[in-house]
């Protein structure tokens, strides 16, 4: 599957870019958008240094604490997909505990929403090229320096200056390309729109990887009047189905508690997709009510997706709060423990690779644990007991 999608991608943006120069601009605006995303991981990995795992330990022990982590680590990330990857990382290491990851889970899924408040907010009013270009000058400049955390400060900057770079190509592309193609001849109604459109934010998430570059398409094409605001609804819905991809591919090489981290993560955000789409008219009518009281204008719709992707995510984690401890025993029961087996490594997998801060962590446990076995095996040999040896 995988190897026949890339072909298909490649040659449906080649297809846009012969057929359309404003294609290209939105095409290379969502690029550059992903390319400084890839920064900002970059960047907060060489910022990290051993502050990251000690926070963890002592923000995670208890659920309303993995919950705050979870938002104000998305919120400063911009990126729910690297809070996800640095968390099946942490749990494949034996550094949180279930209940503490899905709870990041939880509070991931309403950090995600500040970065539709940015672009919402800031992005589409104000000209934010002007702030990329110094932010890459100065960040480019860091990122040749000696010192780690001077690059890593380098990378987040550029990061940002990319991300707001991004963001302008993709605006400039769609005011352009309304004059062309009108997408809202597309626009469908109904319960229909809404299946359909969720099924696209979900496909175009899981083709980008990021929630976040849907979302600022989404936003994008929402303020130059390509897409009905109420098919933006649909799509911002399926992006948040699409976003869980990250979490799947990244348990694939994980332990049992990444995979069941996975799981978690795909029925959270399903069962808060299917919640916001059967209860989606009264869901606008609150977005309506509070846009009303904050002063958001009555056709600002940009500004009324971020308010509406805000409540229904932070209505998700209101439903499934209560039902944590049943979530838990359902995940322990349908992926099991496997049964221990002393000849493989028990805290080291390919998931730790993808944030390497848990290295030395989940070594040290190695070591522990074959230790603990060769321990065992030579009193045994010895005809004793470990705790007579003791």
């Amino acid at each position: 599957m995988k190897n026949l999608l890339l072909p298909v991608i490649i040659g449906l943006l080649l297809l846009g870019f012969w057929s359309s120069s404003d294609f290209q601009e939105i095409a290379a605006g969502v690029a550059i958008f992903m390319f400084g995303m890839l920064m900002l991981e970059d960047g907060f990995k060489l910022l990290s240094g051993g502050f990251l795992e000690n926070m963890l330990e002592k923000v995670t022990r208890s659920v309303p604490k993995s919950i705050s982590f979870g938002i104000l680590a998305t919120t400063v990330m911009q990126s729910s997909s690297l809070v996800s990857v640095i968390t099946i990382s942490f749990l494949s290491a034996g550094l949180i505990s279930l209940i503490a990851g899905v709870g990041i889970v939880f509070g991931a899924n309403i950090g995600t929403t500040t970065g539709a408040w940015l672009v919402a907010g800031f992005g589409m009013k104000v000209k934010i090229s002007a702030y990329a270009l110094p932010m890459l000058a100065v960040g480019i400049v860091l990122v040749f320096q000696k010192s780690k955390y001077m690059r890593g400060a380098g990378f987040v900057l550029a990061g940002l200056g990319f991300l707001f770079l991004g963001i302008h190509h993709m605006k400039e592309g769609f005011e352009a390309f309304k004059d062309q193609f009108d997408l809202t001849r597309f626009a469908m109604t109904g319960v229909l729109g809404l299946l359909v459109y969720t099924l696209v934010g979900a496909l175009a998430t899981v083709v980008m990887q990021s929630s976040h570059a849907t979302m600022v398409l989404i936003i994008t094409a929402l303020t130059t009047g390509k897409i009905t605001y109420e098919n933006a609804l649909a799509l911002a819905i399926g992006a948040n189905i699409g976003t869980t991809i990250t979490a799947i591919l990244g348990a694939l090489t994980a332990n049992f508690q990444g995979k069941r981290f996975a799981l978690a993560h795909l029925i959270f955000n399903v069962v808060t997709a299917v919640v916001a789409l059967v209860f989606i008219a009264p869901i606008r009518e609150v977005v309506d009510l509070i846009s009303d009281m904050v002063g958001i204008g009555q056709n600002d719709f940009a500004l009324k997706l971020a308010v509406f992707h805000t409540i229904f995510n932070t209505l998700g984690v209101a439903l499934m709060l209560p039902f944590l401890s049943r979530l838990i025993h359902f995940l322990e029961r349908t992926i099991d423990e496997p049964v221990l087996d002393h000849s493989q490594p028990r805290y080291l997998s390919e998931a730790i690779d993808e944030y390497p801060a848990t290295i030395v962590i989940a070594l040290r446990k190695e070591v522990k644990h074959l230790y603990d076995n060769a321990v065992e095996l030579i009193a045994h040999g010895l005809n004793l007991h470990r705790h007579e040896l003791f």
